[in-house]
């Protein structure tokens, strides 16, 4: 793969090498329409999706950067992008081109005055893993393997401007209207400048190392503060392969399940006891050592959850509660879903709609044990958002539903659900996370 000598960071730059991706979408729309001719509805449309899915991603991946990280985002949404969008959007996890070697030298003179070469006894010039918003490399002091992260130059100074251009897209994609969507934005906004804040991401990282170490089958890297500073983080090197390697692994069910329960029970644990979360939920972020151990190795997106949040939100997941229509709709107001200026249509409209959604989303939380392998259950759910999407009187409402931290809470659970249904686990013990409190 080639290496990246510079990275756009003016807004002109970033926005032109978007327009030049635009541009090759209309030529491949042009094609679309001659290969109609030619070849069936379903054929072209799937040579459309490929080409423009390739244009965009190309596009984004020399951007990195916040402009990436939505296509990150985006490929975990398997339910509402053509699936030749969320193959190629996937390879942003952990596929995308790194910084050259002199690039990551003038990283290391900028914040250490020494090159990496001078820091460490040994240290690989190539990197091991690129992503969104930074690259890893591998070193050692004496004989201990480190794993050093390091952010691309002029990513967090492009987030503001990133989501500006990113921002109409999404309005369009996902039918938000533009007036009362400030909120959202800003959500992620904050969250973007949370990812690129390294001593945060470090601090982050040593505490939740320290409150989770309890678990059982998990790990995590030891960090290292005087070799961190807020560009790069270095930590131990985990060894193991990626997440999504391991499901495509021919596994036993008792280790898809012990990787699965895990999984579960970290997230749960996080939820209701620390009322904080990873919201980064996607394979990228995990690794399984040969012994299948989980190993989380990044703490970049962090959700806290405010309790006058977390008490409605997990009101809403109990089965006697969504069944209580007085109940229910008192909750749909506290977590600003129902609005004071609602017309009677769109109180019914979304009174229905978050009925059907919470029934099926909140099912696992009201049983003992779930089969995150039952596709019929995934299915509902893609059947859900494709049914809703082509419901035509939603255009004159205001689609603008739920408290901001609606965002990353529900990216957590929808991620959540996803690698558990990638891991095909069943019999997962919803409430074995109290085991291990205190």
């Amino acid at each position: 793969m080639k290496t990246l000598n510079k990275i756009p960071t003016g807004k002109i730059e970033r926005t032109g090498s978007l327009l030049k991706a635009g541009a090759k979408v209309g030529v491949n729309y042009l094609k679309y329409y001659g290969n109609k001719i030619t070849k069936d509805e379903d054929e072209a449309r799937k040579i459309l999706n490929e080409e423009n899915a390739s244009d965009i991603y190309d596009s984004l991946k020399e951007l990195k950067g916040s402009a990436l990280k939505v296509a990150q985002m985006l490929s975990m949404e398997k339910n509402i992008l053509p699936v030749e969008y969320v193959e190629k959007f996937s390879l942003s996890q952990f596929s995308v081109p790194p910084l050259s070697g002199a690039l990551v030298k003038k990283i290391f003179r900028k914040y250490f005055g020494e090159n990496p070469e001078e820091i460490f006894d040994e240290f690989s010039s190539e990197s091991v893993n690129a992503a969104s918003i930074g690259q890893v490399h591998t070193a050692k002091i004496g004989d201990k393997k480190l794993a050093v992260k390091i952010q691309y130059p002029g990513v967090r100074e492009s987030i503001s401007s990133d989501l500006q251009m990113v921002k109409p897209i999404a309005i369009k994609m996902f039918n938000i209207k533009k007036e009362g969507s400030e909120s959202y934005f800003q959500e992620v906004e904050d969250k973007l400048f949370e990812e690129t804040d390294y001593h945060l991401e470090l601090k982050r990282s040593q505490h939740f190392a320290e409150k989770c170490q309890h678990l059982p089958n998990i790990k995590f890297p030891q960090y290292y503060p005087e070799y961190s500073c807020e560009k790069i983080i270095t930590m131990d090197w985990m060894p193991g392969i990626h997440f999504s390697e391991f499901t495509k692994k021919n596994n036993t069910q008792g280790d898809l399940d012990k990787i699965g329960q895990t999984l579960w029970d970290f997230y749960m644990y996080q939820m209701h006891v620390l009322k904080k979360v990873h919201a980064d939920p996607h394979p990228g972020n995990f690794l399984v050592s040969e012994h299948n151990e989980l190993l989380i190795i990044d703490f970049g997106c962090i959700k806290e959850i405010p309790e006058d949040f977390y008490i409605p939100y997990f009101e809403l997941a109990r089965e006697e509660n969504l069944k209580n229509p007085e109940i229910f709709r008192q909750k749909l107001y506290t977590l600003e879903i129902l609005r004071s200026d609602d017309s009677e249509q769109e109180k019914e409209f979304f009174t229905k709609l978050f009925y059907e959604l919470l029934e099926l989303f909140t099912r696992p939380f009201n049983q003992e044990k779930f089969d995150f392998s039952d596709e019929s259950f995934f299915q509902e759910i893609a059947d859900l958002g494709q049914r809703y999407a082509k419901i035509s009187n939603m255009k004159g409402m205001n689609t603008n539903r739920g408290s901001r931290h609606f965002i990353y809470l529900n990216r957590t659970f929808f991620g959540l659900y996803n690698m558990m249904h990638d891991l095909k686990a069943k019999d997962i013990a919803i409430n074995n996370f109290k085991n291990y409190c205190d």
